[in-house]
């Protein structure tokens, strides 16, 4: 049925809002780390960037990259414009890495096994990459922390349990513990090393605790997290313990609690979970803030702000899930684990203004919050980060933030891992390109596929079978900045059941308030090829409501199916997106059905010749003379070649009978979409898949973020300005 949002201006509406700002923090550059690799290295091994800091002067930003065993630099002399330093290697996987002056402290894991956990903390001249110190820790670190004033170093022996292991039950020994060691003139003091128990602190396996990351606050006191344990310890500069506390529980209400079940249903709960806390950050010398990832029993999907004497003075919620639901990062796959899952919080006071940054690793989020008042933090914004963000390094005198993306998807021929950088700028923030916010109720999105525009200038979208059990159009106001959902019609069978098995990957309008919808289809996995009509309400019409594809299309048919449709007249045309069985080389079908005589029919186009990986077609668009094409390639970053709009003159779309020769037409390219594809800083996304063109001619696009599955759940949706003169080839 059709959900009315009625409140489209309300910022309260189930979360806190995002507050709007005369200053914005926008990203300007991404760096894919396979670039630190030297000449005639192999850069399809995995690289993956996860906690990272900047050199004192904020031009040299130093990561932790644990596949290749090594520390990697990258030079912002000019952020925007982020260039390779190189690598250099480490004596096993590094943990942590932070930096005083011009030299990088990283931890080092150089255990055998979980029951023989060994590790050094090593020191390094970033200038020429030469050693500097190194102190053997006894254990397995984690993360590492320096004072304010340089002076020593806390690290977070975790000594990790084995996960497959007794179901991953504690205690596991050896447990861990902290210790602190003393700085030296760039290097270490290792005889100055204490190791500082922390057994019989918490409720939880009391005696295994796994420290999982450290902070040190301007009076020299270290807070560390027991994540597994759901506690946290507050000791002084000298190794004391002052303080120690449970992290506690939160009730989670009106959360998506169900994994694999293909739709976005935030009315479930959780009672009493407990927070499990991974990063934490002193925001001044009283409070800290946890991102509470969770681990075995836990995670909150959202953060908390303590007082060290214990009290909880703030804590999210699902605000920040909320928030990142209406911006359609939410990913769907994490729904009976820990959702968004926060694993990262850092703070820096930019100008006046303190913020803490919480990372959602799934949702591939950053949050910002203004804390001027700690009890009270305001979410003033949410950044688009790569994949998988870990850590992250703030470099306020510059204005940057910068994020290390840990998931490198080479694997499965996804996105490389990036670090991305940020600064505060004057002006409006340039993400999110789409929202929810707003609506009398939360609605979750993604994996956004065909487009088309009404008269009155609004923009109806469809999600593809990523959400096949919640297949959805949805009414898109491109007249808002961001643009907004403004409706979502859920469309049904005439039982009134979800319409399942649908791979919806175009819409058309039927001129009568309807829709016609275009599925994929993959008959490995009972899908149909097929087009439905949809009445305006969301049901497929009783009769005739179903249109198969007729025998001769079915006899060559292969999964890459119908990916967009468009009216012209009574006819429907559906481009397919790869050659079928028997289509030349580089030439797929634009195939047509006239919806009175209920004849098929099509035409050929030609598609560009892959550099890489596969090209193909992803919609398509009738207006005024021309019908126009989105051809892609499958390809992500740097690596991407083709992102083009063409157009047909509709004198060619003359269809020929199916089963025979067929015209080849003439196309003529509209728009390089690369360019608009790395206009807010980031990387090419592969899946443009949407293209709408309103009456008055403005064309929009829309990326495919994949329900943020090993993706990085970022949405573009622009405006291409007015379909008028091609550009030159």
């Amino acid at each position: 049925m059709s959900t009315r949002l009625l409140c489209l201006t309300s910022a309260l509406a189930l979360t806190a809002g995002i507050a709007q700002a005369d200053t914005s923090f926008n990203r300007i550059a991404s760096f894919p780390v396979v670039q630190n690799m030297a000449a005639g290295e192999d850069i399809t091994r995995e690289s993956s960037p996860e906690i990272i800091d900047a050199t004192a002067d904020g031009m040299t930003l130093v990561y932790t990259d644990s596949p290749l065993e090594a520390l990697g630099l990258i030079d912002i002399t000019d952020p925007a414009n982020p260039a390779p330093k190189g690598n250099i290697a480490l004596p096993g996987e590094p943990t942590s890495v932070t930096v005083i002056g011009t030299t990088a402290y990283v931890g080092v894991n150089t255990s055998k096994s979980y029951t023989q956990p060994s590790g050094l903390l090593k020191a390094f001249d970033i200038r020429t990459g030469t050693e500097t110190g190194s102190c053997d820790l006894g254990g397995q670190p984690d993360s590492v922390a320096k004072s304010k004033d340089g002076a020593f170093l806390a690290v977070a022996i975790e000594n990790e349990r084995d996960e497959d292991l007794n179901d991953g039950l504690m205690p596991q020994m050896p447990a861990g513990n902290l210790v602190m060691i003393n700085t030296a003139d760039g290097g270490l003091d290792c005889a100055s090393m204490k190791v500082i128990g922390l057994a019989g602190l918490a409720e939880i396996a009391s005696d295994d605790p796994e420290p999982e990351y450290v902070s040190i606050n301007g009076l020299g006191e270290t807070v560390v997290t027991l994540q597994e344990n759901n506690h946290l310890v507050v000791l002084s500069k000298d190794g004391m313990v002052l303080n120690h506390f449970s992290a506690g529980a939160v009730d989670l209400e009106g959360i998506d609690a169900t994994d694999e079940r293909g739709a976005l249903i935030f009315t479930e709960s959780q009672e009493s979970r407990l927070r499990e806390p991974d990063a934490v950050t002193w925001i001044d010398d009283t409070h800290f803030a946890t991102a509470n990832e969770g681990d075995y029993n836990g995670g909150s999907r959202g953060w908390t702000i303590f007082n060290k004497d214990g009290t909880v003075v703030y804590d999210s919620g699902t605000s920040f899930e909320h928030a990142i639901v209406q911006i359609g990062h939410y990913p769907d796959k994490r729904s009976d684990a820990k959702g968004v899952e926060p694993e990262s919080v850092t703070f820096a006071e930019f100008g006046d203004t303190p913020y803490v940054f919480v990372g959602a690793e799934r949702a591939s989020v950053v949050g910002v919050y203004d804390v001027t008042d700690p009890t009270n933090p305001v979410l003033t914004q949410l950044l688009p980060s790569g994949v998988g963000p870990e850590g992250y390094a703030v470099i306020p005198e510059r204005g940057l933030l910068v994020s290390a993306n840990e998931k490198d998807l080479i694997e499965d021929k996804g996105a490389r891992a990036h670090v991305m950088l940020y600064e505060l700028q004057n002006g409006a923030p340039t993400y999110p390109h789409l929202t929810s916010e707003g609506a009398d109720e939360l609605i979750g999105w993604g994996a956004l596929s065909g487009m088309v525009a009404d008269e009155d200038g609004m923009i109806y979208a469809v999600n593809d079978s990523f959400y096949g059990f919640q297949p959805s159009i949805f009414k898109i106001d491109p007249s808002q900045t961001p643009a907004r959902i403004v409706d979502v019609i859920r469309i049904h069978r005439q039982d009134g059941n979800p319409a399942q098995k649908l791979d919806l990957e175009g819409i058309t309008l039927d001129g009568k308030g309807g829709f016609y919808v275009a599925s994929e289809g993959r008959t490995d996995r009972v899908t149909p090829h097929a087009i439905y009509h949809v009445s305006k309400d969301g049901f497929i019409k009783a009769k005739k409501g179903e249109i198969g594809l007729p025998a001769e299309l079915m006899a060559v048919e292969r999964r890459f199916g119908f990916e967009g449709i468009t009216k012209v007249g009574d006819t429907l045309w559906m481009a397919v997106q790869r050659e079928w069985k028997d289509d030349p080389k580089n030439h797929v079908k634009l195939v047509s059905y006239n919806l009175e005589t209920k004849e098929w029919g099509a035409v050929h186009y030609p598609k560009a010749e892959p550099d890489t990986g596969w090209v193909g077609l992803s919609e398509i668009v009738a207006h005024g003379d021309y019908v126009y094409v989105i051809e892609r390639d499958n390809q992500h970053d740097f690596r991407a070649v083709t992102k083009k709009v063409y157009r047909i003159p509709m004198t060619e779309m003359q269809p020929a009978q199916l089963g025979g020769d067929l015209p080849i037409v003439q196309k003529e390219l509209v728009r390089d979409l690369l360019p608009d594809l790395t206009s807010t800083g980031g990387y090419v996304l592969d899946k443009v898949e949407g293209l709408a063109i309103t009456a008055d001619g403005e064309g929009y696009i829309v990326t495919d973020n994949d329900g943020v599955d090993d993706a990085s759940g970022e949405t573009m949706f622009f405006s291409i300005g007015k379909m008028g003169q091609p550009e030159v080839n």
